[in-house]
């Protein structure tokens, strides 16, 4: 009896000890099989390199950093939702997906790391992060295209109640960079400023000296949404952004005259950027009055179509 007892025992045993490794070797392989796809998820993630930062960043915050440098955080979220899908789409095309570094800077895309925020926002900083944050996350992998290729998202501060076109602004004609009507870019902080030299400090930018009398002499032309295309003094001739670059002017919509009482000569300017794309401050305005980040985009960027990227494929 304990004879066959202890048969059956080892028959017993002999099954477990075939059987346990069958189902930790089943075991084993799902786990492989979830971290290979996890694997393959984060190969497919786009990471995005700027330059003075030590790694690269991955693509959704990058756009956290770039968010809350280009538009003021006490914006609309959809407004904060509109510059995320345009910053998003303006730093794939750039880099070429990744591929290529992206300059921090106001002629590419202005970019604040986690400490440079909490710098800016101190005690402001956690609800702060939080508002951006969400709007990223709302609209992650969300791009803009033109035939099923990414535009070009430029976009600025305030217009001068007209947006620029493409044409306008470098003679290249892009269908999704119409000039648009902006009229409440007016209420924006920057929309009009004002700018001063005495006549010293004025020749010494120039490489010709002016004379008093000169600036009655100026003919402005303008282009179809009212900035400067060229200057024209005499024989000499200038385009609204060299002047712009040479005065550093906030936009190439200005006007100059001299005021001889008070020996100064003055530069009026209005809007803030070269008025291409989305204005920031009409995207704030219309985020106002219920607008989605969809119908902001749509107004500011014709005809487009706003999908979501897979990583994956590029």
């Amino acid at each position: 009896m304990k004879n066959w007892i202890m048969s059956i025992g080892v028959i017993c045993l002999i099954g477990a000890l075939y059987i346990l490794p069958v189902a930790f070797s089943e075991r084993r392989t799902d786990d492989i099989a979830h971290d290979s796809l996890q694997k393959t998820e984060n190969a497919c993630e786009i990471f995005i390199e700027v330059e003075g930062q030590k790694d690269k960043i991955p693509l959704e915050t990058y756009i956290v950093g770039v968010v809350a440098a280009e538009m003021p955080v006490s914006f609309n979220k959809e407004a904060l939702k509109a510059q995320a899908i345009a910053a998003r789409t303006y730093a794939l095309k750039t880099t070429n997906y990744g591929k290529n570094a992206i300059a921090p800077t106001v002629a590419r895309q202005v970019y604040y790391n986690k400490e440079q925020r909490k710098a800016n926002w101190t005690s402001n900083f956690p609800g702060n992060e939080k508002k951006i944050v969400e709007a990223i996350t709302e609209t992650e992998g969300q791009v803009l295209l033109y035939n099923n290729e990414l535009i070009t998202a430029m976009f600025h501060s305030t217009s001068n109640g007209q947006t620029e076109s493409a044409y306008g602004y470098s003679g290249n004609d892009l269908p999704y960079l119409q000039s648009v009507a902006s009229m409440s870019d007016e209420a924006s902080p920057k929309f009009a400023t004002i700018k001063e030299w005495t006549l010293a400090e004025w020749n010494a930018l120039w490489s010709n000296k002016w004379q008093a009398s000169d600036f009655s002499r100026i003919q402005l032309f303008l282009n179809e949404s009212g900035r400067v295309d060229r200057l024209q003094l005499g024989k000499n001739v200038w385009s609204g952004r060299e002047i712009r670059t040479l005065l550093q002017l906030p936009s190439t919509d200005f006007k100059i005259s001299y005021n001889a009482k008070a020996g100064k000569v003055q530069v009026a300017t209005k809007g803030y950027g070269h008025g291409v794309g989305m204005s920031q401050y009409g995207a704030d305005a219309m985020a106002s009055e219920g607008k989605t980040a969809s119908e902001i985009l749509h107004y500011y960027y014709q005809q487009i179509e706003i999908k979501k990227i897979d990583a994956c494929l590029k």
